[in-house]
């Protein structure tokens, strides 16, 4: 399919045929395509939970509240935020854009560039991702708010500013996950009507995670799709500048 093709077909599927079950493979294809969406600062913050399993999804139906599209999903692809995995990601990040300044960067500006990603990732990155009750927010933001007087600044470094960020960044693969789904002919519905306390308890998450969106797949039946698509007229959304 052309991606005009794809994304019209891709809508947010509420009932799932039960007689047409899904390949692993080629889900988990799917949220490999998914890890090539754009993250900030490259930190790829996020992690996907491919939930296969019968006994785990007659788990998660209730937490997504007993929606139909929950109770009759073959499959679910749970999408979680990891902030407080920023040191490791950071030191990841780190390592191999060294070597891309090492293998394409002219030798002369290669050391000046690595002093400047050691700075960006092991001082900036841990001082803008922490999280201290709030109070580290307020720091930074007061800090940023006194250097903006003088000069264009990065404002939104609060505490909630950082995981919105972060929520974003995993939104974008979300994207891109149902996107290749959509190209692969299976469907998909995102859902954010859930409890995250059931849905982190079914998968055993960690305490740290945070649900991003709950994803129920599958291959859609006629009444799957509740009607036409409504999109507010293009000429409200568009601004030409």
């Amino acid at each position: 399919m052309s991606l005009q093709e794809i994304l019209n077909h891709r809508r947010a599927v509420r009932h799932f045929d039960p007689a047409k079950p899904l390949d692993n493979a080629v889900v988990r294809k799917c949220i490999e395509q998914a890890t090539l969406a754009p993250t900030s600062s490259n930190m790829q913050l996020w992690e996907a939970y491919h939930v296969t399993d019968k006994k785990v999804l007659e788990k998660l139906a209730p937490a997504c509240l007993d929606q139909l599209t929950a109770r009759s999903a073959q499959q679910m692809v749970v999408f979680v935020t990891r902030q407080d995995q920023y040191k490791q990601h950071a030191e990841a990040a780190l390592a191999f854009e060294k070597g891309n300044i090492k293998n394409y960067s002219p030798a002369e500006k290669q050391e000046k560039r690595i002093k400047k990603l050691e700075l960006y990732y092991t001082k900036m990155i841990p001082f803008i991702y922490s999280r201290g009750f709030g109070l580290w927010g307020l720091v930074r933001k007061i800090l940023v708010q006194s250097i903006g007087l003088f000069r264009p600044i990065i404002r939104q470094v609060s505490e909630g500013d950082m995981r919105v960020s972060v929520h974003k960044s995993c939104a974008l693969a979300v994207q891109t996950f149902m996107l290749a789904m959509s190209e692969a002919g299976y469907d998909t519905c995102p859902l954010e009507g859930f409890d995250s306390r059931m849905v982190k308890k079914a998968l055993d998450l960690p305490y740290n995670t945070e649900i991003n969106m709950v994803i129920t797949c599958g291959v859609r039946m006629p009444d799957g799709v509740w009607g036409a698509r409504y999109r507010r007229p293009f000429e409200e959304t568009y601004h030409l500048v």
